[in-house]
């Protein structure tokens, strides 16, 4: 038996022919895609010029038609820096919907646009692009390149674009127009306008002519930068109004200032007036009505027991007696040294017990801790004293009380002070204030705007309640240090004034 194989050549013909058929038609589109396909130096990025052809706002899809011509100043030096100026304005009622800068300096730039830093660059070979569009507006702008040449040749190259609406177009290139500013000037990137002896820039060469006839090889895509917000807090009227409102609350401080040293000057001339006064009343007024009561009693003496002139003469000692008593009330009350609360709250309580020791009420009196700070002007003790005197009189001619009692405290900023009885009472209705006195106190105490309230019903006793607004003193930390201070300072000046054998006490007034 003879074996065959399962093809032969001339089997294998069709065979082939149609590998090759599907070969052709596999490879085909692959041709026709090829072609079709654009060249990849066009279309990528590239060594020779990466994205050269990348479309304009206005359809130009050539980068480089924005630039003008290579400038710099007349004289090129090593190690040299050329300032750039130039000024352009965008119509008032025209509106931006794009704009595009490209530029680059051989070698070093700083880019300023109306004062502001928007980007630096250090290669010639590569252009720097700039969408600017968020901060342009109508009105006057200002460009501004600081450029830096190292070596060799030096120049820039610039070109901006603005779109406006209905197709307008605004270009400034880099050419003559460009000033070039001295290095000495000041501020330049912000001016709106040329100085005279800024000179015109001079071209040159075209853009792509020797010595930069390379083509570019790369864009920068800048990043887009935002208008500088300004808040109203940064604004100049602002901060004027700020310093001129800080200018004049410091002149009214100072005025404060000067009117409350004022006071406290006038307040000291008048508390060593009010000294005065005491000490002269004291030594020269009381002296003599003491010599007049010690003379009555002397010539009383001498007469007899049912002598018509003494009876006379011992009523004159004791109305003299009574002055003296009065005398020492004023002198109380005129002392600058006893306008504490303190010394009158201990005035009062011996006032209300030598008033109460010979009717046999008894009186207790309760005192605020927190009042012992409260300082107490001549008008507020004398009417104080009155009220309380013509209350504790009042008790005794009319009450019938076994028990007063005379509470002190100190209330959201007012003095606060109540005189009740165990008494009878009486009814208010038809009470007369002119028999009793209630009209003379509600009005001292109305005249120191303060209130007087009055409760009483027969059989219930009577209650005097009365405030009056004074403000606290003596609580903040320089009070305390001075009355610190006070204690290791005052017995060595008394001790200076004193002469021997003398005590602080014996030229007290009052006493």
């Amino acid at each position: 038996m003879v074996w065959h194989p399962p093809w032969s050549v001339e089997s294998s013909v069709p065979l082939r022919l149609r590998l090759l058929r599907w070969g052709l038609l596999a490879f085909f589109p692959t041709i026709i895609w090829s072609g079709l396909r654009p060249n990849a130096s066009a279309a990528e990025p590239s060594a020779a010029g990466e994205g050269l052809k990348a479309t304009t706002a206005d359809g130009d899809s050539n980068l480089t038609n924005l630039l003008g011509s290579w400038i710099w100043t007349d004289k090129t030096l090593d190690r040299q820096t050329c300032q750039f100026w130039r000024e352009f304005e965008i119509p008032k009622a025209a509106q931006v919907t794009h704009a595009r800068l490209v530029m680059t300096v051989d070698n070093e730039f700083t880019f300023f646009l109306d004062g502001r830093e928007l980007g630096r660059g250090a290669e010639w070979r590569e252009l720097f692009d700039y969408d600017i569009t968020p901060l342009m507006s109508a009105g006057r702008h200002v460009l501004a390149v600081k450029a830096y040449n190292s070596s060799s040749f030096a120049g820039m190259v610039f070109g901006l674009r603005i779109l406006l609406g209905g197709e307008k177009l605004i270009e400034v290139k880099s050419d003559r127009s460009w000033r070039i500013v001295p290095e000495e000037a000041k501020g330049w990137e912000k001016k709106a306008t040329a100085s005279k002896t800024w000179s015109e820039a001079t071209v040159i060469a075209p853009f792509g002519s020797a010595p930069w006839q390379e083509v570019p090889v790369r864009i920068n895509l800048m990043p887009t930068l935002q208008p500088i917000k300004v808040l109203f807090w940064q604004t100049g009227w602002f901060q004027l109004t700020l310093l001129s409102v800080s200018g004049v609350v410091i002149l009214i401080s100072l005025r404060l200032l000067a009117q409350l040293a004022l006071h406290r000057k006038e307040q000291w001339l008048l508390r060593q007036e009010r000294a005065r006064i005491a000490r002269d009343i004291h030594d020269d007024i009381g002296s003599r009505i003491t010599q007049l009561v010690l003379h009555g009693e002397v010539m009383q003496s001498e007469r007899p027991a049912d002598a018509q002139t003494r009876l006379q003469l011992d009523r004159i000692c004791e109305e003299a007696r009574g002055v003296l008593s009065t005398m020492d009330e004023i002198l109380w009350a005129v002392n600058p040294k006893r306008d504490t609360f303190e010394d009158f709250a201990s005035f009062v309580c011996g006032y209300a017990e030598e008033f109460l020791k010979p009717t046999g009420i008894l009186c207790l009196f309760d005192a605020d801790p927190a009042v012992s700070d409260v300082v107490l002007n001549l008008p507020v003790k004398r009417a104080l004293l009155m009220v309380i005197k013509e209350a504790l009189n009042n008790a005794v001619k009319h009450s019938a009380a076994t028990e007063v009692v005379l509470k002190i405290k100190w209330q959201s900023q007012k003095l606060m002070m109540v005189i009740s009885d165990n008494g009878k009472g009486f009814d208010q209705s038809s009470a007369r204030p002119c028999r009793n006195g209630l009209a003379n106190m509600a009005q001292r105490v109305g005249e120191l705007g303060g209130t007087c309230v009055i409760c009483s019903a027969p059989g219930k006793g009577c209650r005097i309640e009365f405030s009056i607004p004074l403000k606290q003193t003596g609580r903040s930390a320089w009070t305390w240090l001075a009355r610190f201070l006070k204690q290791f300072r005052l017995p060595r000046n008394q001790a200076a004034k004193l002469r021997p054998g003398e005590t602080a006490e014996a030229h007290d007034p009052t006493r």
